[in-house]
């Protein structure tokens, strides 16, 4: 049987190569992107610019206001001190409705982080780890759970910029994700809930 093959369009190719450029910390917060600057550095003509920035602003990644570039959204330590306290009782409705249960959707995002090449981009290594997390809320089953938690994903995405450094060893990000999904499986539900509690404490309070 013959599958079909879908060309990626220019506008998500360019969307896609800034989208690793900012989640690997190379366009640091902040930073402008002009319409011209981008369209002569990838040889794109500028509405096809327009388009893959308007595709980021979208997800939350770029901010733009009229008549001034677009620039790479900015999180700040207050800014993510409220977004784990919007987090953490999410996810601890998720320990609860999921404790005793394995969900193989967010093994299956840990087996895939864990064979991402060594010389792997951060950007990589997030899109598995918010994989893995996503499946996790999405097996509770609620839609309007999953709804909420959407909203959050990219400031939790830029969150995750600033952890790089502290998971310049990737065995380590994958250990404790490891021990995330195992004391999940073994519940009871108030083991479940202490580990995520304690998974989402650690790392966000030293970044």
């Amino acid at each position: 049987m013959t599958l079909p093959i879908h060309p990626v369009s220019a506008v998500a190719a360019l969307a896609d190569a800034l989208r690793r450029r900012v989640l690997s910390g190379e366009i640091e917060p902040g930073t402008p992107l002009p319409e011209q600057e981008l369209s002569a550095a990838y040889g794109v003509a500028r509405p096809t610019v327009r388009e893959a920035l308007a595709v980021l602003v979208h997800e939350g990644l770029l901010r733009r206001e009229r008549h001034r570039s677009a620039q790479v959204a900015e999180v700040t330590v207050a800014d993510l001190d409220d977004l784990m306290f919007v987090r953490r009782p999410l996810e601890d409705l998720m320990a609860l409705s999921l404790a005793g249960r394995r969900v193989a959707e967010a093994d299956a995002a840990l087996a895939r982080m864990t064979a991402l090449p060594g010389d792997a981009s951060w950007s990589d290594v997030v899109a598995e780890h918010m994989a893995l997390h996503q499946a996790l809320i999405v097996a509770v089953g609620s839609p309007r759970l999953e709804r909420l938690y959407a909203t959050l994903a990219a400031e939790t995405r830029l969150g995750l910029v600033r952890l790089r450094a502290l998971y310049a060893d990737r065995d380590v990000l994958v250990a404790e994700h490891r021990d995330l999904l195992d004391a999940i499986a073994r519940g009871p539900s108030e083991e479940a809930r202490r580990a995520v509690a304690a998974h989402l404490d650690h790392g966000w309070g030293e970044r």
